[in-house]
């Protein structure tokens, strides 16, 4: 066996075993569920929940964004470049710096958003009883909250479900990208280097799916397939990525991915904006520790994004 393709097998382990244990914790531990939890306990847990909440957004914005936007900007210069030397100068050079000045990336990203913005709208609009008459009260502290904070009221648990669905599959689709991006390295000190990044970071991140699966209800046996399916995502990936070779992007592959990553970076954003900030800040107590917890885990997301 080559030691790149020993190295790649090891990966594919890795990532598959870490991704386990890390979603896995806080649904097998009680101690991680905030409904049974009072006082101290209670303080702790919804400060880990904003620290788990920073990560998301800072996998949002320093991963899923930033890799959705380079990926798209580059295949689209390579699409031009290849429309170019086709119309071999048909078409002044100003219409295509036009064309290439255009944010498509921040376009798919948007679109990603809006995507998810309407089938929410489209599940409320096609079952309007199940937002009504449900009282959104979340006890903190032994007192029970209802839309006292400025951020307005807690979103509708009837939301819960598909946002998490959403969160799964947005992440699933990442997962798959960045498993992807280590099968295709040339070398093993970059497949090791990438790795160890990306387990640095999915490691987090797994760990806030699995608490904010437990922490919206869900019934353990369907956390624990949720977990283990986004578990196989970087593996298939990196599975991909040993079937194909470094430059093999023929037939709009590239592209491809690039615009279903956008997509997913879009879904991502719209679930960490309306689901799960709003979650983690709707409590009026000790709003600058949650900054804190918030902003650490934007942090290390960030630091770790000098190597992702």
């Amino acid at each position: 066996m080559e030691p790149l393709l020993g190295v790649k097998i090891g990966c594919v382990f890795a990532l598959l075993v870490l991704t386990l244990i890390c979603g896995l914790i806080p649904i097998c531990f009680k101690w991680f569920q905030l409904d049974a939890a009072t006082g101290r306990h209670r303080r702790v847990l919804s400060l880990l929940g904003c620290t788990s909440a920073g990560v998301f957004l800072g996998a949002g914005f320093m991963h899923m964004t930033a890799d959705a936007l380079e990926g798209i900007e580059s295949e689209i210069q390579k699409f031009m470049m290849q429309n170019r030397t086709k119309r071999e100068g048909s078409v002044s050079d100003d219409a295509d710096s036009a064309q290439m000045e255009y944010p498509y990336g921040e376009l798919i990203i948007s679109l990603g958003f809006f995507f998810v913005f309407l089938l929410e709208s489209l599940a409320l609009q096609c079952y309007p009883g199940a937002a009504e008459g449900v009282a959104v009260q979340e006890e903190w502290d032994g007192a029970h909250v209802l839309g006292l904070h400025s951020h307005g009221p807690l979103p509708s648990p009837s939301k819960g479900p598909l946002r998490a669905l959403v969160l799964l599959l947005s992440l699933s689709f990442h997962s798959v990208f960045e498993g992807l991006a280590v099968g295709l390295q040339p070398t093993v000190a970059a497949t090791v280097q990438l790795c160890l990044a990306v387990l640095a970071h999915k490691g987090l991140i797994v760990f806030g799916v699995g608490l904010r699966l437990v922490q919206i209800g869900s019934g353990s046996r369907w956390a624990t397939l949720s977990i283990l399916s986004l578990a196989l995502m970087s593996p298939l990936g990196l599975v991909l990525g040993l079937a194909v070779t470094q430059g093999d992007s023929k037939g709009g592959r590239g592209l491809t991915q690039a615009v279903l990553e956008g997509v997913a970076a879009g879904t991502f954003l719209y679930v960490t904006f309306l689901e799960i900030l709003p979650r983690e800040l709707a409590g009026p107590e000790a709003p600058l520790a949650k900054w804190g917890c918030v902003a650490a885990g934007f942090a290390f997301m960030a630091i770790i994004a000098l190597w992702a």
